[in-house]
C-alpha cells in the first residue's frame, strides 16, 4: 500500500496496583527508546494507522480502547524513505499522538524493535529520544492520573 505522508505515535499504558505504566519501545535500527510508530497508508485515518501498527509492532488488537492526545508536531519528510512518492511540496508531515489501554495484554515486539519495557513517567521521560514523544508521554500521564474521562 502507499504510504500516507503523516506518521503516528502510540504509548500503551495500564495500571498496576500502584502506579500507571507506559510501554516504551527500543527500535532495533536506529537504537533509541519511543512509543510504537508509523505511517498511514492508503485511506487509513491516523486512528486506523495507530490501530493498525499497534497490532503489527506489538500485538496489541485492534479492539483495545484508545485515547487521541492533543499533542501533535511536524517531522521533516527527509526522514522518511516513501517522501519519493508525496508531492514535492510537502516539507514536512505531521506525526499524531494516542494511548492504548493495554492492562492485561501480552505485547510481542515485531522485529522492528529490539526490546520493550514497562515504565513509569519519569522513567519513560528520561528515556525517550524525542522531545514531543516526551510532551505526548506527559499529556497522557496528565489524563490518566487526573482520572480524566473526556
Amino acid at each position: 500500500m502507499a504510504r500516507e505522508p503523516f506518521q503516528v505515535v502510540i504509548f500503551p499504558f495500564r495500571r498496576t496496583a500502584t502506579a500507571w505504566e507506559y510501554g516504551i519501545f527500543r527500535r532495533r535500527l536506529e537504537d533509541y527508546w519511543q512509543g510504537i510508530a508509523g505511517g498511514g497508508e492508503a485511506g487509513e485515518s491516523a486512528l486506523d494507522a495507530a490501530r493498525r501498527e499497534a497490532f503489527e509492532e506489538g500485538n496489541i488488537p485492534p479492539t483495545s480502547p484508545y485515547r487521541m492526545l492533543t499533542t501533535t508536531t511536524f517531522v521533516p519528510v527527509y526522514h522518511f524513505k516513501a517522501v519519493e512518492h508525496w508531492s514535492k511540496d510537502i516539507y514536512v508531515i505531521p506525526v499524531y499522538y494516542f494511548g492504548v489501554d493495554a492492562t492485561g495484554l501480552d505485547i510481542t515486539p515485531s522485529h522492528e524493535h529490539s526490546q520493550y519495557q514497562w515504565v513509569d513517567f519519569e522513567a519513560g521521560r528520561v528515556a525517550l529520544k524525542w522531545d514531543s514523544d516526551r510532551t505526548a508521554l506527559w499529556e497522557l500521564d496528565q489524563v490518566l492520573t487526573s482520572g480524566s474521562t473526556s
